[in-house]
């Protein structure tokens, strides 16, 4: 896949414009305790546009300043919020108090990775080098496999948790792609892992309209 400022553009464009109709579904439904999670691709959507402004400040098309602030910006999504978010919602749409309990242990996890991965983008440069057709990022973070664990283990494995059958099937797809950005894109994991997470969170908007659970009606 060929990644560029019009790719992200594109892409962004897309999943924010389902984003903004994901929430608007949650909301119609009466079930605001799924709001959390159903922001996800308006999320990922914003991200996705931000890395096309990235792209701009590598080819020389934005000034320092402004590109040097979309590199944090991206850098703040990336890290410290996303395994915070996904696990904080995937609990908060979770009935089931078992799994409530299991989901409170990710969302600590979560908090544990983002607190050194938010000092690292406060406290030092984000940088982004082009590798082919993808960008590569560096921020000089602390134990970087350790964190990186906790990291996947808080998003992926809190939607594997979820008990739900689309939050699981986003789980096993972003659990998937993981393994193949990281075996085809090793330099530019993170970003080419959040780009398929954009499109995978499609998945929430049928999930955002749907009953908590999946039950097929007992026959008469």
């Amino acid at each position: 896949m060929c990644w560029s400022a019009q790719a992200d553009l594109v892409v962004g464009g897309v999943v924010s414009g389902i984003g903004v109709l994901c929430l608007l579904r949650t909301h119609r439904s009466g079930r605001n305790e799924r709001l959390p999670l159903a922001a996800l691709p308006l999320v990922l959507g914003a991200h996705q546009l931000i890395e096309a402004a990235v792209w701009l400040g590598t080819e020389g098309d934005l000034p320092a300043g402004p590109a040097g602030w979309a590199r944090t910006a991206w850098a703040l999504i990336a890290l410290p919020l996303l395994p915070v978010l996904v696990p904080v919602g995937v609990r908060c749409a979770t009935p089931d108090r078992a799994r409530r309990r299991l989901l409170l242990a990710l969302v600590l996890l979560g908090l544990l990775v983002a607190v050194p991965l938010a000092a690292a983008v406060a406290t030092r440069p984000v940088t982004a080098t082009v590798h082919g057709h993808t960008l590569g990022y560096a921020v000089g973070i602390p134990h970087p496999a350790l964190l990186l664990t906790g990291y996947l283990v808080a998003t992926v494995g809190s939607l594997l948790l979820s008990g739900d059958r689309l939050l699981r099937r986003l789980g096993l797809l972003t659990g998937a792609g993981a393994l193949l950005c990281a075996l085809l894109w090793r330099l530019a994991f993170v970003s080419t892992w959040c780009a398929l997470a954009a499109l995978a969170s499609l998945l929430l908007l049928d999930w955002a309209g749907r009953p908590p659970r999946d039950r097929t009606p007992a026959a008469v």
